[in-house]
């Protein structure tokens, strides 16, 4: 497959703009002219809304800006996009980051699309949430799978390292998870424990459910905060949306933030929503107190409301048990990675416009909830 080097950028079938591949594979973004007439910066800070060609300067995004690269697959899905290109004789090797996006066509998270887009025929089944979990795990063991088809359908256009499926339950838009290799059997029960926990600390969360299964507790399901439900027979609303990844421009996979810089990024993108900042400080305090070290700055999304003209600051996700291999938090707290303190948490709110009395207050209710809910899991 190759594409034209040139794709469309849709938004609710709207043109945005066109990226283009230019020399030495750098790519650049224009938006159209009716688009900077009547419509909004995608990326507040690296596209601004104005009439130039824009050039992506950073190579960890293949060459794109980050708002783009948002669109794309990462780990998971991208193990099931190379096996399955590869069943279909294409040379992985050769696609750009141009190609992967017109598969990507207007399957990804997020509101944008684009176009053309290539598609590749995929055949259906009908497995089940514990045939799909022993087929994911196969594809995570290297192992030959016969439902390829079906799992890239449903999984593969997703973000994150752990194997999911993006589907429809009772008319609303889910993702569920399975175990990767190195999670525990029950680490979906975890996840939904976790979620509950986190709401019981004031974080805005998304619906969250534990689906059933023959073989171990349940798998985790999030109802997706990247689409809206419309009327019935409709097609859901799509909701634009950034990682403080794509907004920064930092490479996810590096440790490259601070929580100083997300709640001065919350600050600013939401313009100075109180609600903003209390939750994303709940956030730091939650994932300190639950051991949540994988809090890299992929994990931390705003939702652009096109009818207001505001960035929102999106429910938490991707709330669990974790680690690192080098055993830090990814994003540091007043610069300390290995074992933040409360005086490291309260510098953070504080120095955010937060008072004192208030963040102390957060964070032993926080402190509290954890201790209570999910003692099981950190006294291991």
């Amino acid at each position: 497959m190759k594409t034209d080097k040139v794709l469309q950028v849709l938004y609710k079938e709207r043109r945005v703009g066109t990226l283009g591949m230019g020399a030495n594979r750098k790519i650049a973004f224009a938006y159209e002219d009716d688009w900077i007439e009547n419509g909004f910066s995608i990326s507040p800070f690296s596209l601004p809304l104005k009439k130039q060609v824009f050039i992506a300067r950073k190579d960890y995004f293949q060459g794109l800006f980050g708002v783009f690269a948002d669109s794309l697959p990462d780990a998971w899905g991208n193990v099931l996009l190379n096996r399955l290109l590869k069943k279909n004789g294409v040379d992985v090797g050769a696609l750009n980051a141009l190609d992967r996006l017109a598969i990507v066509g207007t399957s990804g998270m997020g509101a944008l699309v684009y176009q053309p887009e290539y598609k590749m025929e995929i055949g259906e089944s009908r497995l089940d949430l514990d045939e799909m979990a022993s087929e994911c795990r196969k594809i995570l063991q290297a192992e030959k799978v016969e439902n390829l088809d079906e799992l890239y359908r449903l999984g593969g256009t997703s973000g994150g390292a752990r194997p999911k499926i993006m589907t429809r339950v009772d008319g609303e838009d889910w993702i569920i998870k399975f175990p990767a290799h190195v999670d525990g059997k029950n680490s979906g029960e975890m996840e939904y424990k976790y979620s509950l926990c986190a709401k019981r600390c004031g974080i805005v969360m998304p619906k969250t459910r534990l689906f059933e299964s023959k073989t171990c507790a349940g798998y985790f399901g999030t109802k997706r905060f990247d689409r809206e439900q419309g009327e019935a027979g409709k097609e859901p609303k799509r909701i634009h949306m950034l990682t403080a990844a794509a907004l920064l421009e930092l490479d996810f996979e590096q440790p490259s933030l601070d929580y100083h810089a997300l709640m001065k990024l919350t600050k600013i993108l939401t313009r100075d929503c109180e609600a903003d900042l209390e939750n994303m400080f709940r956030r730091m305090c939650f994932n300190v107190s639950a051991h949540n070290r994988d809090d890299h700055s992929k994990n931390f999304t705003f939702l652009y409301d096109e009818g207001t003209d505001e960035w929102r600051l999106s429910p938490a996700y991707d709330l669990t048990y974790s680690t690192t291999y080098y055993g830090e938090h990814t994003t540091t707290v007043d610069g300390e990675g290995a074992n933040p303190q409360e005086e490291d948490l309260l510098s953070v709110g504080m120095k955010a416009g937060l008072g004192k009395r208030k963040c102390v207050d957060m964070m032993a209710e926080v402190q509290t909830y954890v201790r209570e809910d999910l003692a099981e899991y950190l006294e291991t």
